[in-house]
């Protein structure tokens, strides 16, 4: 079946009051921002084919919550008529700008901020949709080296003056992206917007940082759209659970110098992809959802009751000072072992069933969930895949810590036992082949 593909972009300024909390890089750190270093975007590309629409937003934040994603669909449907399944928000999980997600302790919520923000990002997918014209897609997949660094598998810590030569590699490119997948989209011939696929954390800047940005993916998508005005450029957060930018912890000055490097490096990729795109066919535009309930290891009262003494009892070591991580840590764990006890007294489930969500634009698929996905589920998602061109999103309609692979649960540690309890919800017992099925299912039902 043939037919003609429309397309449009648009975006919001979602940048937030300087003074700010920052998010990321430790609990109850009083990281309040102090300028603006680039400003912060809701960039939204819409999409129409057979009579089929999807709109993709991606924003230069940490998360999202579904509460908000709710509140940007409900208002996208009031206007365009546009089902839950195709509105899509992904997120390039900057920790340089403010806690929007429900991260206990990473970064007091700006609420006014938060109020607003849905409106916002509701308004850059409805102006995408009402820009939509006929326009025609096109891909690449351009190398893109020197940028990530596997921070569970590979032991390399270089120094910062060896990872800002041109020529550094990590010691194990193979557990990063070495490329990005470019979709370009043109009108009669000209570049009106492009969407930019990879997976690494956005973290050259980090906790001694205090300045408002998006980080490299942010800082590169802003400076090709200076060299080609007019066109929006998204970023799509990949595979990054396991993944850091190769300039992270560094003081402020190192960290910002730096900053315009790693980002010059992503953007070089992604303008050698935009030369080198062809087209692609979009015969159809679809979109899925589906709500699973991913295994939590079980947490009986007894357990919980355990943990709150436990944390308690550390904390009320008449050593114990609130500029210790280790006592800021144990708060986080409190408040969340605390909601735990509320919640089981209430007869409520402590975790609910979580969305993922795909968008087909021809042969390419957006795989969607609301975690920090390792590369070894990305992989196996991709090698299972039916669709030709499949990409894993992670940080997509809601933030809900990390999904480990299996070696990583099985250690435990940082992200598979104590991000859980930072966003308040049990850890998984199995989400590396339970993330990997339903990404699958929702390719399978995307390719039919």
């Amino acid at each position: 079946m043939n037919s003609v593909m429309r397309a449009g972009f648009a975006k919001v300024d979602i940048t937030p009051r300087v003074g700010v909390e920052l998010c990321g890089f430790g609990p109850y750190l009083n990281r309040h921002s102090v300028g603006v270093r680039d400003r912060l975007w809701a960039r939204a590309a819409a999409f129409t084919a057979s009579g089929k629409t999807a709109v993709v937003v991606a924003c230069d934040l940490v998360g999202v919550t579904r509460a908000m994603t709710a509140r940007v669909r409900a208002r996208v449907a009031a206007t365009a008529g546009l089902p839950e399944d195709a509105v899509m928000i992904s997120c390039s999980h900057t920790h340089s700008g403010p806690n929007t997600a429900n991260l206990i302790g990473w970064g007091d919520a700006d609420e006014p901020y938060r109020e607003l923000l849905p409106g916002k990002i509701a308004a850059a997918a409805l102006a995408a949709l009402a820009d939509q014209t006929e326009a025609e897609l096109s891909h690449a997949e351009s190398p893109c080296p020197g940028i990530g660094l596997n921070r569970e598998y590979d032991i390399d810590a270089p120094p910062l003056e060896e990872v800002l030569r041109d020529d550094w590699r990590p010691a194990k490119p193979e557990l990063t992206d070495t490329t990005t997948h470019v979709l370009a989209v043109r009108r009669s011939g000209k570049l009106v917007g492009w969407l930019a696929y990879f997976g690494c954390h956005p973290v050259v800047c980090c906790q001694e940082t205090r300045y408002i940005h998006g980080d490299y993916c942010g800082v590169a998508m802003g400076n090709l759209e200076r060299e080609h005005p007019g066109a929006i450029g998204l970023f799509l957060q990949g595979a990054q659970g396991d993944v850091n930018s190769c300039v992270v912890h560094k003081p402020e000055l190192d960290a910002l110098l730096a900053l315009d490097v790693i980002a010059g490096r992503f953007a070089r990729a992604v303008r050698a992809g935009l030369s080198a795109a062809r087209p692609v066919a979009v015969d159809e535009v679809r979109t899925a959802r589906r709500l699973v309930d991913f295994s939590r290891r079980p947490l009986p009262r007894t357990e919980i009751e355990r943990q709150i003494a436990q944390e308690e009892a550390f904390i009320e070591r008449p050593e114990a000072d609130e500029r210790d991580y280790a006592t800021r840590m144990a708060i986080v764990r409190l408040a969340t072992w605390r909601r735990f006890l509320a919640g089981t007294n209430r007869g409520e489930a402590l975790a609910v069933p979580v969305e993922v969500q795909g968008v087909r634009l021809g042969p390419v698929a957006l795989l969607g969930a609301p975690f920090e996905i390792m590369q070894a589920i990305k992989n196996d998602v991709t090698a299972a895949a039916r669709t030709p061109l499949p990409l894993v999103m992670g940080i997509v309609n809601d933030l809900l810590g990390y999904a480990p692979d299996r070696t990583c649960a099985a250690r435990g540690g940082y992200a598979a036992d104590q991000v859980p309890l930072m966003v308040g919800t049990p850890p998984f017992s199995n989400i590396h082949d339970e993330l990997v099925a339903a990404l699958s299912a929702l390719d399978a039902e995307l390719a039919t």
